[in-house]
């Protein structure tokens, strides 16, 4: 009887966290206008609350911890979390199936932490809030980076949908060296840059959080060794484009 790969093969903790994000997305769309604020604001990441002015936010001082983390689970709109959600699915899963659901939940949640401590530091004392699991999404594509073109050169692809533990994982010296890697990190960088000029409305309302992109990735492509124990086997190898 012959075998049937399954279409969709979403890990259980991609699934999980995108049932946490639809159902606060809806619990959130049934409150009234004014509860609504508030608890989009008390969940949200807002630098004004490390200037001195947590107690005046909804939240209180509270949610100047909280806030960490819970900001990645609002977003704007459906429009924002469906891209999120798609990309959430495209690099989540395989980065997912790598780790383990722990591990991955635990990459996630410091990739959006680094990316929402960056925004801090560019945005000292602002008052609007930030919101969305782009930070940590922009974590995983950082962390995809260290393996995805060792599969390539193996001819291998297929096996970030089936096996991606058994993909070696490039060390972060090999990773910074490779043009490929580098050329893809530009591009994202770049294209997030954009919002300093103009681009960067997304959905209904609200603009690119540019900086927790970027501090989001730079975390996952430097810090994806600290929690890959995926067993490493022979190196690919060497790419004719090398």
């Amino acid at each position: 009887m012959t075998k049937r790969e399954p279409i969709f093969n979403v890990p259980g903790g991609v699934l999980a966290t995108l049932a946490v994000l639809i159902a606060v997305h809806v619990a959130l769309s049934l409150l009234s206008p004014l509860q609504y604020e508030w608890w989009v604001l008390a969940l949200a990441f807002i630098p004004a609350r490390y200037a001195g002015f947590a107690s005046q936010l909804p939240g209180g001082d509270t949610a100047s911890i909280t806030s960490l983390i819970t900001h990645m689970t609002v977003h704007a709109d459906i429009m924002h979390l469906g891209f999120n959600a798609a990309w959430l699915l495209a690099f989540g899963s395989v980065l997912c199936a790598r780790l383990g659901s722990l591990r991955f939940l635990a990459f996630s949640i410091m990739g959006g932490l680094a990316g929402a401590l960056l925004f801090l530091v560019f945005n000292p004392g602002l008052a609007a809030p930030v919101i969305g699991a782009s930070g940590a999404i922009s974590a995983m594509m950082g962390g995809v980076m260290r393996f995805l073109f060792n599969a390539i050169d193996r001819r291998e692809g297929y096996l970030l949908r089936e096996q991606p533990r058994s993909i070696p994982r490039m060390s972060l010296v090999q990773s910074l060296k490779d043009r490929r890697v580098v050329l893809a990190s530009l591009v994202f960088v770049g294209v997030n840059l954009l919002a300093i000029v103009g681009f960067g409305k997304f959905g209904e309302s609200g603009a690119i959080a540019w900086e927790a992109h970027i501090g989001g990735y730079v975390f996952g492509l430097f810090a994806f060794g600290a929690f890959d124990a995926a067993t490493q086997n022979t190196a690919p190898p060497a790419s004719e484009f090398d």
